[in-house]
């Protein structure tokens, strides 16, 4: 069968840049010149715009009473977690196997990959169906299922508009973040070659009524895990749109992807992540569907699948435990720091990161898992100003650990920026040092603009991507500091 919900699809053109495509290039464009281009992009502003109004909507009381309490309580859960990661993963793969599912381990992307086109293969999967799964980006398995004959339909609403623009998501969990209104009817409007209303509830009536007959027609369904139970093998996932429950219940194959540090020791903890993650993504005191799934379909059952697979991504995570950025994996995927981060906010969201994992917490992630050279230069996308920490449901020192990763990143990367920089620290130690520089200051202001810092051998490659200010004033303080010497303040 194929699908309805991408029928047209032929008839869209992606209208962004190529870092922001849906799957990340070969070769990444450098850090300075990708967010320059991310600020001066139009769609820049009205994002930036709607991320502020959140940002003062949500964090504007902190934590009130209750919820700080759960989230002390969040906090130890997760940190007790990674004390005996590899001990509740085993518990988690024996009882999701007694109760007659398949728990796959996969060290990398391609691992992952690999085993979910096997299961395609085998169960002669068309047509797959997907709930939103952060894990499915990280491994790239839209793309990769496509090109193997598997049709792949996101249903979430946000992540469905993005699979059609081509794109990646823009945040955690509001994909869409980034698209106004008028560029989602614009975009319906030539996926279905039809004028339509440009009202919110009747543009989704329209993805809804798409997206109806491959609910009914997927032979495989895809989806992520937001937590799942140690003691009880039950996987969890938590939703505002209850396409989750359509995934997970109506094709005959139900592939759930994780990553290993989604665990947690007890179905009861539920009681305590649930609220908290609804709270800090949403503001919400419970999301609308969370959908619970311990094993495939029983005898008698209506609905649930034939066959379920758990696959457990690593993809660097294991070396992770141990150091002093183990606490990064106690996270629960809320976006929350997203949302409060200057940075994040002024970029117009996750795209100019170049990276799956945008914002503070993909600034720490991502140089930690998969190729570690990968995005290594991100922990510098930050203001370090706190934001992060006080925004986090389970209180990670995101802030502390991007110091320590810009540190690991100096003491591998010694090129000639690096020796320049030192030679300006000895230089300006001295009164006389300092003089000459300010006398050098003022001759390369006699240049034409740039053209010093754009030629000089060690400037050109820090350069790239900044902008040199001109240098004619250079000295102008101390003549005044001398003129107004003994002048009361």
């Amino acid at each position: 069968m194929s699908s309805s919900a991408l029928r047209g699809r032929e008839r869209l053109r992606p209208e962004r840049p190529a870092w922001a495509a849906a799957s990340e290039p070969l070769v990444r464009r450098p850090l300075p010149l990708v967010t320059r281009e991310a600020v001066a992009r139009p769609v820049t502003g009205a994002t930036n715009a709607r991320l502020v109004q959140r940002n003062m909507n949500w964090n504007a009381d902190k934590w009130p009473p209750a919820m700080a309490e759960l989230r002390e309580r969040g906090a130890a859960i997760r940190r007790e977690t990674l004390r005996d990661l590899e001990g509740y993963l085993r518990r988690l793969t024996e009882r999701v196997e007694e109760h007659g599912g398949r728990v796959h381990r996969a060290t990398t992307p391609d691992d992952a990959r690999r085993i979910v086109g096997e299961i395609a293969r085998d169960g002669d999967v068309r047509l797959a169906i997907k709930s939103k799964s952060m894990v499915s980006e990280e491994i790239e398995l839209g793309p990769y299922l496509e090109e193997h004959g598997v049709e792949v339909v996101e249903t979430d609403l946000g992540e469905y508009i993005v699979q059609l623009a081509d794109e990646r998501p823009g945040h955690i969990i509001a994909p869409a973040i980034h698209k106004s209104r008028a560029d989602i009817h614009d975009l319906f409007e030539r996926l279905g070659g039809e004028r339509l209303p440009d009202a919110p509830e009747q543009l989704a009536a329209f993805a809804r009524r798409r997206l109806r007959d491959d609910f009914h027609g997927a032979d495989m369904g895809i989806s992520g895990v937001n937590f799942a139970c140690a003691d009880t093998g039950t996987l969890v996932t938590v939703t505002n749109e209850g396409n989750a429950r359509m995934v997970t219940s109506q094709p005959r194959i139900h592939v759930a992807v994780m990553t290993l540090e989604k665990v947690i020791p007890r179905f009861t903890d539920l009681g305590v992540l649930v609220p908290l993650l609804s709270h800090a993504a949403t503001r919400q005191r419970v999301s609308v569907y969370q959908t619970m799934v311990t094993g495939p379909r029983r005898p008698g059952e209506a609905d649930g699948p034939e066959e379920l697979h758990l696959i457990i991504l690593d993809n660097g995570r294991s070396r992770i435990p141990g150091t002093q950025y183990e606490e990064v994996l106690a996270c629960i995927r809320c976006g929350a720091c997203q949302v409060a981060c200057p940075v994040f906010r002024t970029v117009g969201g996750g795209h100019a990161y170049n990276a799956v994992y945008g914002g503070p917490i993909g600034a720490v992630l991502t140089p930690l898992i998969g190729d570690q050279e990968e995005g290594a230069d991100l922990p510098f996308l930050s203001s370090l100003c706190g934001a992060c920490y006080d925004a986090c449901p389970v209180k990670i020192p995101l802030p502390d650990m991007l110091v320590d990763l810009r540190a690991d990143y100096e003491r591998r990367h010694r090129g000639p920026a690096r020796v320049g920089w030192a030679a300006w620290s000895r230089l300006w130690g001295s009164p006389l040092g300092y003089r000459a520089s300010l006398l050098g200051g003022r001759l390369a202001g006699l240049l034409p603009g740039g053209l010093v810092g754009r030629t000089a051998s060690l400037a050109r490659s820090w350069s790239r991507g900044r902008d040199v200010p001109p240098l004619r004033a250079a000295g102008a303080f101390r003549r005044w500091f001398r003129s107004h010497r003994g002048e009361p303040g």
